[in-house]
């Protein structure tokens, strides 16, 4: 059985008679061809027999051509390929037969491990060079001869021939401390030990094993368990493979003390206020492993390691070492969307991510956008509402971490612009200012004073608003990704009054909600199970009285594919979509990766708004299905949407499909 790179290779003991290595002479070889089905060559689909040039005979050089024949399984012939001399260095010619016979040579004693490492231990090999079969120090000098006869005009013919044997599977796991006893329950899962029927007694198999009972003892809080021995024992009359691991778990630690290294124009005070654990907290990789999360967060910084002590403090912690570096202070950007029913849109981005040396990052962003030919466009005119489909915003956000070196971190945003939308049009401004305070890597919650003014226009009329309100948020996210999560959940909730005390023209409460989750089919997150459920209410003022931007529409590429963005809702004059007091809505995903940079998503997405301050279901609850392409690359998947509605509103010139370019999943 193949080892890791830690050590020598142990011997296999086995039980029952001991196969023999190689094949009598002339095995497969001498006689007629073998059947087709156990003559496989080296190269099955003609990747290299047909597009590889084969090397020309020479005077200086003996070329050849190689065939294996018997191995009938794919991943089996890779690795025979793999460990193959003659076959690796196929185009590279040996000067001589003497060079040709050292490497089959090498391939007899190389590929019979090949074969017990894909759990063949009964499996045979013999090579035939030209007419000699290697077997015994008197077939090698027959071969060199027989080999230096082509020279200079024709490829050598190289055979490989595999008697793979039955495949063996693994019957027995074993696990004992350094004194021979087995491990405690508490200490090591017994599911680690437990063995399903059919397991194959592949190398890979075993070593596995190897690693998730280190992986278990290390997640108990033993950061210094490991395997010190590894004993197999092979049964032939049987044909199965049983194992036993000698471990050393080592003591139970804590996390100790946290040393931070690499900052130079960043305050490593910042740093520190995003690592959460204490002195004392139970080691496990998970906890290095949100450590690592939670710094990726600080924007100023580029790449995050950590590195564990090679030994226990006195308080019986391990140091934890955490080297960094910084990302370059300035970032400029430009991107572009478009959606054949919201229309295209580009966005330009400055920003500086270590401002004044404490992790401050500002952020500047001009975004301009044109509905383009929109269904809504008439009815707009006949409602007197003045917009020529073009929007824009001018925004800045600033963010100072750590106050003072706690885990708070002032907020602050402004705005103005025009958001012009297939139903009303809005100029305005405004600012927030708030403190978060971050609980956990997963948690944080906020508190905001809000400002904001303008105009609002729609098929309800105009109105002049002014807002200020006290806000609440909180945010809780255990996903494993920003754009492409596989696994967790994302809460989100807020509640701001802009109350009249305040000077808040019309007075109102807005309270929001939205949680998705994220459940992978398998290990390596291929088929992953995605959903979405959005809430939101106005309370305090008639519909007519709420500022259009306020409101709560349906549909676009977040919302409910397929309907153009912020339409779905109550119905004014002219039928144009007035929004509501109140939103539900939800999405369903399968995101299915085909390869590992291409996958599907076939989606189902419903939602709608309310007149009422709750959802009272007055309004119809629109429907749509479609089916996703996604390009993985390395910041994320790029997302492509075709969406379908299901029941189009009565009297729109709605399209049947629409589409969608982005980067990141839908939610």
């Amino acid at each position: 059985m193949r080892q890791p790179h830690r050590g020598p290779r142990p011997a296999v003991h086995r039980r029952g008679p001991r196969a023999a290595l190689a094949l009598a002479a002339g095995l497969c070889l001498a006689g007629p061809e073998p059947a087709a089905a156990l003559d496989l060559s080296l190269d099955p689909f003609g990747w290299f027999g047909e597009k590889e040039e084969p090397l020309a005979p020479g005077p200086t050089a003996l070329p050849y051509d190689v065939r294996i024949r018997g191995a009938d399984d794919d991943t089996l012939l890779t690795t025979l390929q793999d460990t193959s001399s003659l076959y690796r260095l196929r185009r590279e010619a040996p000067p001589d037969g003497e060079g040709l016979v050292r490497r089959a040579e090498a391939d007899l004693k190389r590929l019979p491990e090949a074969l017990e490492g894909s759990g063949y231990y009964a499996g045979r090999v013999a090579v035939r060079v030209e007419a000699v079969t290697l077997a015994g120090e008197a077939s090698l000098a027959a071969a060199v001869r027989s080999a230096e006869a082509s020279r200079g005009r024709a490829l050598v013919p190289v055979k490989v021939a595999v008697d793979t044997g039955p495949l063996y599977h693994l019957r027995r796991v074993a696990v004992r401390d350094a004194r021979g006893r087995p491990l405690a329950a508490e200490t090591l899962p017994e599911r680690l030990t437990r063995v399903d029927p059919g397991t194959s007694a592949r190398s890979a198999t075993v070593l596995a094993r190897e690693a998730a009972i280190v992986d278990a003892l290390r997640a108990r809080g033993h950061p210094f368990a490991k395997v010190v021995s590894r004993d197999p024992v092979v049964d032939d009359a049987a044909r199965t493979l049983d194992v036993t691991f000698t471990v050393e778990p080592g003591p139970v630690a804590g996390l100790g003390a946290v040393t931070v290294r690499g900052t130079e124009g960043l305050d490593p005070a910042v740093v520190r206020s995003f690592i959460y654990t204490e002195p004392g907290d139970p080691y496990s990789p998970k906890a290095l492993s949100d450590m690592r999360r939670a710094l990726a967060k600080v924007e100023a910084l580029g790449s995050v390691r950590i590195r564990e002590g090679e030994a226990l403090d006195a308080d019986g912690n391990l140091p934890i070492f955490v080297d960094v570096t910084e990302r370059s202070r300035n970032l400029v950007g430009l991107s572009a969307r478009y959606s054949t029913v919201d229309g295209p849109g580009v966005r330009a981005t400055y920003a500086n991510r270590n401002l004044f040396g404490g992790g401050e990052s500002l952020r500047l962003d001009a975004d301009l956008y044109y509905l383009g030919n929109d269904l809504y466009a008439t009815q707009r005119k006949l409602a007197g509402i003045d917009s020529n489909g073009f929007g824009g915003r001018l925004s800045a956000t600033f963010v100072k971490p750590a106050l003072w070196g706690t885990r708070n971190d002032l907020v602050a945003s402004a705005f103005a612009g025009r958001e012009a939308q297939q139903s009303y049009v809005v100029d305005g401004g405004g600012a927030t200012v708030g403190i978060r305070h971050r609980f956990s890597d997963t948690f944080f919650a906020q508190a905001t004073l809000d400002g904001q003014a303008g105009r609002s226009q729609d098929a309800l009329g105009k109105v002049d608003y002014r807002l200020i309100g006290l806000g609440a948020s909180v945010s809780y996210d255990s996903t494993d990704s920003l754009l492409d999560p596989t696994r967790g959940v994302r809460l989100t909730a807020s509640a701001t009054p802009y109350a009249g005390f305040l000077g808040s023209d019309p007075s109102i409460f807005v309270a929001k909600a939205q949680g998705s989750a994220y459940y992978a089919l398998d290990a390596d997150g291929w088929t992953v199970l995605a959903g979405r459920l959005g809430f939101g209410s106005i309370s305090g003022a008639r519909l007519d009285e709420i500022p259009a931007n306020i409101r709560f529409f349906a549909g676009g590429g977040g919302s409910v594919r397929g309907f153009p963005y912020r339409t779905l809702g109550p119905r004014g004059p002219f039928n144009l979509p007035v929004g509501g007091r109140s939103l539900l809505e939800a999405s369903l995903e399968a995101r299915i990766k085909v390869t590992d940079t291409i996958g599907v998503v076939p989606f189902f997405d419903a939602g709608t708004a309310f007149s009422g301050e709750l959802p009272d279901f007055d309004e119809r609850i629109r429907t749509a299905v479609g089916i996703g392409l996604r390009y993985y690359t390395a910041i994320g998947p790029i997302r492509v949407d075709l969406a379908f509605p299901l029941d189009r509103i009565k009297g729109n010139r709605e399209r049947p499909v629409a589409l969608y370019l982005s980067l990141g999943q839908a939610f």
